[in-house]
């Protein structure tokens, strides 16, 4: 069972590196316009997926609630779907990289990623530190291989992107439910949606797209063994279904704005 999750995740991996990956030409845009839109959730909430905190409890659970929040799905009092990657597949030119600055920097704190979907220009730098005082790592695969320690805290680490696509991080410091996503953006209409679901993009140039809403997925799927560097001891790590996407097109007209709408279930 775990080949079977782990070889449809790595197709999935393939499948988002190859659906955002082009060439892409910084332009002057004349008469763009703007999308914007929000993700919404429809019909009942599922059971949110926790794991039990195992290790480091003073640092990893200072108020005792025994379970970390996987933060998988996380719907606002609206119903919005907050940490949805909202992106154009197949533009191919339009303004300079300006994705938001605050989704590039990654801290680990209280045994948490923060935050939990990032967000970094292709060719840009990731930097990353951590807040607790206990060993931690990023360890990633996808688009980008690294297995960094963090063993102090304070000390910031970067680590530059080069190839686009999607990148799974997680702890191999024995917080097994500690994970992550982070997309390497080869354009800059890419968002992140908040607790109300919203995203937008603006100076978009005029023309039909497909917009993709992307989300990581929220259902345990089971669990896989893994290794505690520090003990060197076995553990077991959280293993879920994989991402979910929905698409649509979207026309933009000269200097007016788009709407679309993401309506997603648990169906």
């Amino acid at each position: 069972m775990r080949r079977i999750i782990a070889s449809t995740v790595f197709c999935c991996l393939i499948f988002a590196t190859a659906a955002v990956a082009q060439e892409y030409k910084v332009i002057n845009v004349t008469d763009g316009g703007a999308i914007s839109g929000t993700v919404k959730w429809s019909g009942p909430v599922p059971h949110v997926a926790e794991f039990p905190i195992t290790k480091d409890k003073q640092i990893c659970d200072p108020d005792s609630t025994k379970t970390a929040d996987l933060e998988r799905l996380i719907i606002g009092p609206q119903g919005g779907v907050a940490n949805t990657v909202v992106y154009l597949k197949n533009i191919s030119a339009g303004k300079a990289m300006d994705l938001p600055e605050q989704r590039r920097h990654l801290d680990q704190k209280k045994c948490r990623y923060v935050p939990h979907i990032l967000l970094v220009p292709q060719g840009g730098s990731l930097d990353m530190v951590s807040s607790d005082a206990t060993l931690h790592t990023v360890h990633m695969d996808g688009a980008a291989t690294y297995n960094l320690p963090f063993p102090f805290p304070g000390r910031v680490t970067s680590r530059s992107l080069q190839s686009a696509g999607l990148v799974n991080l997680r702890c191999n410091g024995g917080h097994v439910w500690m994970n992550a996503e982070m997309f390497v953006a080869p354009h800059p209409y890419y968002a992140v949606t908040d607790e109300s679901g919203r995203f937008e993009f603006t100076n978009v140039p005029p023309g039909t797209y497909q917009i993709v809403a992307w989300h990581e997925g929220w259902t345990l799927a089971g669990k896989e063994q893994a290794y505690d560097v520090l003990t060197e001891h076995s553990v077991q790590r959280p293993v879920f279904t994989p991402p979910k996407t929905w698409e649509k097109s979207v026309t933009v007209s000269a200097n007016s704005a788009a709407n679309v709408e993401f309506v997603i279930s648990n169906k």
